[in-house]
């Protein structure tokens, strides 16, 4: 019945929303429904609301249509309301965050799929980024697997000597002293292997820093990346959370985007201190894949 709910939405996406239809429409109080609509998208009812009517209203405002009117189509009063929602839910104002926006519009959502690949909750639309090229430096792992192409992430890695324990990283930071905060772990694996996963994890490398034998250092070409982040989840679905992440990325976002990935770039996996348990009830991490737009042969 959520599945019913959530298409609801979708089509009202434009109107006021009431929450008592909806809990009606699934078979439910209204308490009882916001407590299952939680658990079973990892947001509350009206956050999930505002964000997807954000994210339509993006779509509109890449399109070129003007703020004020897109506002007003969506039921916010004002301009300045708009705005402000628009910058609490993305973290930047509309005309900036229009700039990395895909440019199709967002992927119609599928519980039972999403449950099915245990992704902790609903995966939002991915930020689109240049990067220039950067540097990094680490420690190369190499692990055997079926089905490399689905399992990019991998998170068998942590039960890696030394990955574990964190003793990798407390070396690299000790060893390297980066000035920026955060981990990478970058798929190396060639496009035709088939049953190996090869990684680097790795942290920023600034510039003139030497590097002690047994560290490997790469030159991450500069590239345009679709960057998702996984839902919040606490640490004991963390691992399944990036794995369904992953796979809801490549079997059901790039099929329906304009998008391919750019094979001459490294696809990788960013950790920074929201991934720390230590310090949060529940997590994320970053997932950073490059693109480029799909060519259509006619």
């Amino acid at each position: 019945m959520l599945q019913k709910v959530i298409d609801y939405i979708e089509e009202n996406i434009k109107k006021e929303i009431d929450p008592e239809i909806l809990a009606k429409m699934a078979g439910y109080s209204p308490y009882h429904f916001y407590r299952v609509f939680q658990k079973h998208t990892g947001y509350t009812l009206m956050d999930y609301v505002v964000k997807r009517k954000l994210q339509y209203a993006l779509h509109e405002l890449v399109s070129g249509k003007k703020i004020i009117q897109i506002a007003m189509d969506y039921g916010f009063e004002t301009h300045a309301g708009f705005t402000k929602a628009f910058k609490k839910c993305f973290g930047s104002p509309p005309s900036l965050y229009k700039i990395h926006c895909p440019k199709s519009l967002p992927q119609k959502l599928d519980l039972n799929s999403i449950h099915q690949k245990n992704t902790g909750g609903i995966v939002m639309q991915p930020m689109i980024v240049k990067r220039p090229s950067f540097l990094v430096a680490g420690k190369t792992f190499s692990i055997h697997m079926g089905n490399v192409s689905y399992t990019r992430d991998a998170p068998a890695i942590w039960d890696q000597e030394g990955l574990a324990d964190g003793s990798i990283e407390r070396f690299l930071y000790q060893t390297l002293a980066p000035k920026k905060h955060g981990e990478y772990c970058i798929n190396l694996s060639p496009s035709e292997a088939e049953n190996t996963f090869i990684y680097l994890f790795s942290v920023h490398l600034d510039k003139d820093t030497s590097i002690p034998e047994g560290l490997t250092s790469l030159q991450i070409p500069a590239a345009t990346y679709a960057v998702f982040r996984t839902p919040l989840v606490e640490v004991k679905k963390f691992a399944s959370a990036i794995k369904g992440t992953w796979k809801y990325i490549l079997e059901d976002w790039f099929p329906q985007s304009s998008y391919e990935v750019d094979e001459e770039a490294y696809d990788f996996e960013y950790y920074d201190e929201h991934c720390h348990h230590w310090d949060y009830d529940k997590v994320y991490m970053e997932i950073h894949i490059p693109i480029k737009e799909r060519e259509y042969i006619l």
